[in-house]
Protein backbone atom coordinates (compact mmCIF):
# COMPACT_ATOMS: atom_id res chain seq x y z
CA UNK A 1 0.00 0.00 0.00
CA UNK A 2 1.41 3.40 -0.98
CA UNK A 3 2.36 5.54 1.99
CA UNK A 4 3.57 8.70 0.18
CA UNK A 5 1.16 11.31 -1.03
CA UNK A 6 0.79 10.87 -4.79
CA UNK A 7 1.02 14.60 -5.55
CA UNK A 8 4.19 14.95 -3.45
CA UNK A 9 5.61 11.84 -5.09
CA UNK A 10 5.13 13.22 -8.62
CA UNK A 11 6.54 16.59 -7.60
CA UNK A 12 9.62 14.98 -6.07
CA UNK A 13 10.23 12.76 -9.10
CA UNK A 14 9.94 15.78 -11.41
CA UNK A 15 12.28 17.77 -9.19
CA UNK A 16 14.91 15.03 -9.30
CA UNK A 17 14.65 14.61 -13.05
CA UNK A 18 15.23 18.36 -13.37
CA UNK A 19 18.17 17.95 -10.98
CA UNK A 20 19.60 15.21 -13.22
CA UNK A 21 19.17 17.41 -16.31
CA UNK A 22 21.18 20.16 -14.60
CA UNK A 23 23.93 17.62 -13.96
CA UNK A 24 23.93 16.71 -17.64
CA UNK A 25 24.17 20.40 -18.58
CA UNK A 26 27.18 20.83 -16.28
CA UNK A 27 28.88 17.84 -17.92
CA UNK A 28 28.09 19.32 -21.33
CA UNK A 29 29.65 22.65 -20.31
CA UNK A 30 32.76 20.80 -19.16
CA UNK A 31 33.04 19.00 -22.50
CA UNK A 32 32.52 22.28 -24.38
CA UNK A 33 35.19 24.01 -22.28
CA UNK A 34 37.60 21.16 -22.95
CA UNK A 35 36.99 21.45 -26.69
CA UNK A 36 37.30 25.24 -26.83
CA UNK A 37 40.43 25.46 -24.69
CA UNK A 38 43.74 23.94 -25.63
CA UNK A 39 45.77 21.84 -23.23
CA UNK A 40 48.96 23.62 -24.35
CA UNK A 41 47.47 27.06 -23.79
CA UNK A 42 49.27 28.54 -20.77
CA UNK A 43 46.84 31.44 -20.59
CA UNK A 44 44.21 29.19 -19.01
CA UNK A 45 45.39 28.64 -15.46
CA UNK A 46 43.94 25.74 -13.54
CA UNK A 47 42.21 24.42 -16.65
CA UNK A 48 42.65 20.77 -15.69
CA UNK A 49 41.44 21.24 -12.12
CA UNK A 50 38.47 23.32 -13.27
CA UNK A 51 37.41 20.66 -15.76
CA UNK A 52 37.73 17.93 -13.12
CA UNK A 53 35.53 19.95 -10.75
CA UNK A 54 32.90 20.41 -13.46
CA UNK A 55 32.91 16.72 -14.39
CA UNK A 56 32.65 15.60 -10.75
CA UNK A 57 29.93 18.15 -9.95
CA UNK A 58 27.88 17.21 -13.01
CA UNK A 59 28.23 13.47 -12.43
CA UNK A 60 27.33 13.68 -8.74
CA UNK A 61 24.35 15.94 -9.48
CA UNK A 62 23.03 13.57 -12.13
CA UNK A 63 23.45 10.47 -9.94
CA UNK A 64 21.72 12.15 -6.99
CA UNK A 65 18.83 13.12 -9.24
CA UNK A 66 18.35 9.54 -10.40
CA UNK A 67 18.76 8.27 -6.84
CA UNK A 68 16.05 10.56 -5.51
CA UNK A 69 13.67 9.76 -8.37
CA UNK A 70 14.22 6.02 -7.89
CA UNK A 71 13.69 6.26 -4.12
CA UNK A 72 10.45 8.18 -4.56
CA UNK A 73 9.13 5.91 -7.30
CA UNK A 74 9.88 2.70 -5.35
CA UNK A 75 9.16 4.36 -1.98
CA UNK A 76 12.48 3.13 -0.65
CA UNK A 77 13.34 4.72 2.65
CA UNK A 78 17.08 3.94 2.41
CA UNK A 79 17.44 5.70 -0.96
CA UNK A 80 15.60 8.74 0.34
CA UNK A 81 17.76 8.87 3.49
CA UNK A 82 20.95 8.71 1.40
CA UNK A 83 19.54 11.43 -0.84
CA UNK A 84 18.71 13.60 2.19
CA UNK A 85 22.22 13.23 3.65
CA UNK A 86 23.79 14.13 0.30
CA UNK A 87 21.52 17.17 0.00
CA UNK A 88 22.54 18.38 3.47
CA UNK A 89 26.24 17.97 2.65
CA UNK A 90 25.81 19.53 -0.80
CA UNK A 91 23.89 22.55 0.47
CA UNK A 92 26.51 23.15 3.17
CA UNK A 93 29.40 22.94 0.69
CA UNK A 94 27.68 25.15 -1.88
CA UNK A 95 26.82 27.86 0.61
CA UNK A 96 30.23 27.72 2.27
CA UNK A 97 31.99 28.01 -1.08
CA UNK A 98 29.56 30.41 -2.74
CA UNK A 99 29.48 33.14 -0.10
CA UNK A 100 33.28 33.74 -0.03
CA UNK A 101 33.35 33.58 -3.85
CA UNK A 102 30.59 36.18 -4.08
CA UNK A 103 32.47 38.42 -1.63
CA UNK A 104 35.71 38.05 -3.64
CA UNK A 105 33.97 38.64 -6.99
CA UNK A 106 34.54 42.46 -7.06
CA UNK A 107 38.26 41.97 -6.37
CA UNK A 108 38.94 39.66 -9.34
CA UNK A 109 39.49 42.47 -11.84
CA UNK A 110 42.02 44.31 -9.70
CA UNK A 111 44.00 41.17 -8.84
CA UNK A 112 44.21 40.01 -12.45
CA UNK A 113 45.15 43.45 -13.71
CA UNK A 114 48.02 43.61 -11.21
CA UNK A 115 49.27 40.18 -12.28
CA UNK A 116 49.17 41.11 -15.97
CA UNK A 117 51.03 44.38 -15.36
CA UNK A 118 53.84 42.42 -13.72
CA UNK A 119 54.46 40.76 -17.11
CA UNK A 120 55.28 44.01 -18.88
CA UNK A 121 57.08 44.85 -21.09
CA UNK A 122 56.20 41.93 -23.32
CA UNK A 123 59.17 42.22 -25.64
CA UNK A 124 61.55 41.37 -22.77
CA UNK A 125 59.31 38.78 -21.06
CA UNK A 126 59.95 35.04 -20.92
CA UNK A 127 59.10 32.67 -23.74
CA UNK A 128 56.04 31.35 -21.89
CA UNK A 129 54.65 34.86 -21.41
CA UNK A 130 55.25 35.76 -25.06
CA UNK A 131 53.55 32.55 -26.16
CA UNK A 132 50.58 33.34 -23.91
CA UNK A 133 50.32 36.86 -25.35
CA UNK A 134 50.55 35.57 -28.93
CA UNK A 135 47.81 33.03 -28.21
CA UNK A 136 45.53 35.68 -26.73
CA UNK A 137 46.16 38.07 -29.61
CA UNK A 138 45.44 35.38 -32.20
CA UNK A 139 42.25 34.10 -30.53
CA UNK A 140 40.82 37.43 -29.29
CA UNK A 141 42.05 39.59 -32.21
CA UNK A 142 43.75 42.13 -29.98
CA UNK A 143 47.23 43.61 -29.55
CA UNK A 144 49.10 43.92 -26.28
CA UNK A 145 47.75 43.32 -22.82
CA UNK A 146 46.79 46.92 -22.14
CA UNK A 147 48.04 48.58 -25.34
CA UNK A 148 50.17 47.82 -28.37
CA UNK A 149 52.92 49.82 -26.62
CA UNK A 150 53.38 46.83 -24.29
CA UNK A 151 55.57 45.40 -27.06
CA UNK A 152 57.51 48.65 -27.47
CA UNK A 153 58.68 48.55 -31.10
CA UNK A 154 58.86 44.76 -31.32
CA UNK A 155 55.25 44.10 -32.34
CA UNK A 156 54.71 40.44 -33.30
CA UNK A 157 52.84 39.12 -36.30
CA UNK A 158 49.87 38.09 -34.13
CA UNK A 159 49.02 41.78 -33.77
CA UNK A 160 48.80 42.43 -37.49
CA UNK A 161 45.48 42.78 -39.27
CA UNK A 162 44.97 41.11 -42.61
CA UNK A 163 42.62 42.37 -45.27
CA UNK A 164 39.77 40.18 -44.00
CA UNK A 165 40.41 41.19 -40.39
CA UNK A 166 40.04 44.87 -41.18
CA UNK A 167 36.44 44.25 -42.25
CA UNK A 168 35.49 42.28 -39.11
CA UNK A 169 37.55 43.88 -36.34
CA UNK A 170 38.74 47.32 -35.34
CA UNK A 171 42.22 47.95 -36.71
CA UNK A 172 44.53 50.94 -36.72
CA UNK A 173 47.46 52.01 -38.83
CA UNK A 174 50.77 52.16 -37.01
CA UNK A 175 53.74 54.12 -38.34
CA UNK A 176 57.21 52.61 -38.06
CA UNK A 177 59.32 55.73 -38.36
CA UNK A 178 62.59 53.85 -38.20
CA UNK A 179 61.45 51.51 -41.00
CA UNK A 180 59.56 54.16 -42.99
CA UNK A 181 56.52 51.89 -43.30
CA UNK A 182 52.99 51.52 -41.95
CA UNK A 183 51.25 48.44 -40.64
CA UNK A 184 47.67 47.70 -39.62
CA UNK A 185 47.28 46.21 -36.14
CA UNK A 186 44.36 45.30 -33.89
CA UNK A 187 43.34 48.38 -31.95
CA UNK A 188 41.79 46.69 -28.91
CA UNK A 189 43.99 45.47 -26.04
CA UNK A 190 43.60 41.90 -24.80
CA UNK A 191 43.11 42.31 -21.04
CA UNK A 192 39.69 44.09 -21.19
CA UNK A 193 38.37 41.41 -23.57
CA UNK A 194 39.79 38.60 -21.45
CA UNK A 195 38.47 40.23 -18.27
CA UNK A 196 34.97 40.34 -19.75
CA UNK A 197 34.96 36.57 -20.31
CA UNK A 198 36.53 35.83 -16.91
CA UNK A 199 33.94 37.93 -15.06
CA UNK A 200 31.15 36.39 -17.14
CA UNK A 201 32.41 32.91 -16.24
CA UNK A 202 32.60 33.93 -12.57
CA UNK A 203 29.00 35.20 -12.63
CA UNK A 204 27.78 32.02 -14.31
CA UNK A 205 29.67 29.91 -11.76
CA UNK A 206 28.14 31.84 -8.85
CA UNK A 207 24.69 31.46 -10.39
CA UNK A 208 25.18 27.71 -10.76
CA UNK A 209 26.47 27.37 -7.18
CA UNK A 210 23.57 29.25 -5.57
CA UNK A 211 21.02 27.56 -7.84
CA UNK A 212 22.30 24.15 -6.79
CA UNK A 213 22.27 25.27 -3.15
CA UNK A 214 18.63 26.36 -3.44
CA UNK A 215 17.71 23.08 -5.15
CA UNK A 216 19.54 21.14 -2.43
CA UNK A 217 17.55 22.92 0.29
CA UNK A 218 14.32 22.20 -1.59
CA UNK A 219 15.35 18.56 -1.96
CA UNK A 220 16.04 18.40 1.78
CA UNK A 221 12.52 19.63 2.58
CA UNK A 222 10.75 17.31 0.14
CA UNK A 223 12.77 14.22 1.06
CA UNK A 224 12.27 14.90 4.77
CA UNK A 225 8.50 15.01 4.29
CA UNK A 226 8.54 11.77 2.31
CA UNK A 227 10.71 9.99 4.88
CA UNK A 228 8.34 11.14 7.61
CA UNK A 229 5.40 9.72 5.67
CA UNK A 230 7.21 6.41 5.22
CA UNK A 231 7.88 6.17 8.96
CA UNK A 232 4.18 6.32 9.74
CA UNK A 233 2.66 2.84 10.13
CA UNK A 234 -0.08 1.72 7.81
CA UNK A 235 -3.36 2.66 9.31
CA UNK A 236 -6.70 1.21 8.42
CA UNK A 237 -9.28 3.69 7.38
CA UNK A 238 -11.64 4.56 10.23
CA UNK A 239 -15.15 5.45 9.23
CA UNK A 240 -16.94 7.69 11.62
CA UNK A 241 -20.72 7.36 11.53
CA UNK A 242 -23.64 8.70 13.41
CA UNK A 243 -25.59 6.08 15.40
CA UNK A 244 -28.77 5.17 13.60
CA UNK A 245 -30.74 4.34 16.76
CA UNK A 246 -31.97 7.23 18.76
CA UNK A 247 -33.48 6.78 22.20
CA UNK A 248 -36.16 9.35 22.81
CA UNK A 249 -35.83 11.23 26.04
CA UNK A 250 -38.55 11.28 28.63
CA UNK A 251 -41.43 13.61 27.96
CA UNK A 252 -41.52 16.88 29.73
CA UNK A 253 -44.83 16.04 31.30
CA UNK A 254 -46.00 12.62 32.30
CA UNK A 255 -49.62 11.87 33.18
CA UNK A 256 -49.99 9.93 36.41
CA UNK A 257 -52.71 7.33 36.61
CA UNK A 258 -53.47 6.42 40.20
CA UNK A 259 -55.57 3.30 40.60
CA UNK A 260 -58.65 3.70 42.88
CA UNK A 261 -58.12 2.60 46.45
CA UNK A 262 -59.65 -0.76 47.41
CA UNK A 263 -62.83 -0.76 49.50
Amino acid sequence: MAQINSCLKRTFIGFNLFFAIIGGIIIGLAVLSQILTSAEDPSVEGRGMGLIVLYVMGTVTMLLGFLGAFGAYKEQKLSLVVFLVCMVIGAFLMIRGGIPAAIARPQIEGVLEEKFRDLLPLNSASFQVKHMADTLQTQLHCCGLFSYTDWNNDIPASCLCSGEDEEKYECRMLDYSYLSQRRSIFSKPCVPILMHYILLLADISLGVIFTLAALAVLGMVLSSIMIHQLRQPNRTTVLLGVPAIFTPGPPKYQELHNPPPPY
